[in-house]
């Protein structure tokens, strides 16, 4: 449970907070607490026991949250603008219509979290863990998402026009209706993942791995596949027109 004592300083005020914690060698603790609505803006709460905590609505724009554990907490239409998140865990958290924009998520760990509706515009996501996060409909538009781990996340109907992910791997992910126009998917990893009716046209796929991928009515017009992997991948009513299939494996590929 919190420390109330530590609650009752969160509650007079930013003056009184920043003044407390500078002083105070106490780890914070805030854990199983509703803050809910609450105006956090520029609060430091780093290095702390946030666990189970209710942050729904919460605006905490710029503020610092560094090394701080928030599994199982709730965050629903929480403001993150701009925040510092750096190895912040949020493993099983509900997050969904979180603003991340701007925010720094570099080695933040979001394992089995509820990232749906999202907005990560902006926001570095450096190493970040997603490995199995619903992401449903998040905004990741041109977002730098290269070489992260999104093996068997839930990215359906997610925006990642232009988005770089660049040997990503998306092992088994489910991108099921997911705007990927113009996005940078060299030698992105997509094995087994579902892209029933994605939309990946002008798509950069050179040396792609879509082996047993399924793209059923997928839009693959004036995409470069050169040296990508289809491999016995699902291609009924896939649009190719225009597409670049130079040395291209197409072993054991459905095409009708």
């Amino acid at each position: 449970m919190a420390n109330q004592n530590h609650l009752e300083n969160l509650k007079k005020g930013a003056v009184n907070w920043i003044s407390w914690r500078k002083n105070s060698s106490e780890k914070l603790d805030l854990s199983s607490i509703n803050l809910e609505g609450f105006n956090l803006r520029g609060f430091d709460l780093s290095e702390g026991n946030l666990k189970q905590i209710n942050l729904s609505h919460a605006k905490l724009i710029q503020s610092n949250l560094t090394n701080s554990d928030l599994s199982n907490a709730i965050l629903i239409k929480a403001q993150l603008i701009d925040a510092n998140l750096t190895n912040a865990q949020f493993i099983n958290s509900n997050l969904q219509n979180v603003n991340f924009a701007g925010a720094n998520l570099e080695k933040a760990n979001f394992i089995g979290a509820n990232l749906a509706f999202s907005n990560f515009q902006d926001a570095n996501l450096t190493d970040v863990n997603l490995i199995g996060t619903s992401l449903r409909q998040a905004n990741f538009k041109r977002v730098n998402l290269a070489k992260i781990k999104l093996i068997r996340s839930n990215l359906s109907e997610a925006n990642l026009i232009e988005t770089n992910l660049i040997e990503a791997d998306l092992t088994g992910a489910n991108l099921n209706e997911t705007d990927l126009m113009g996005a940078y998917l060299y030698q992105t990893i997509f094995h087994k993942a579902n892209l029933i009716n994605a939309h990946l046209c002008k798509a950069y796929l050179y040396g792609a791995d879509l082996s047993y991928v399924n793209l059923t009515n997928a839009d693959l017009r004036y995409t470069n596949l050169t040296n990508a992997n289809l491999s016995y991948a699902n291609l009924k009513g896939t649009k190719l027109r225009g597409a670049i299939l130079t040395n291209t494996n197409l072993k054991g590929t459905i095409l009708a």
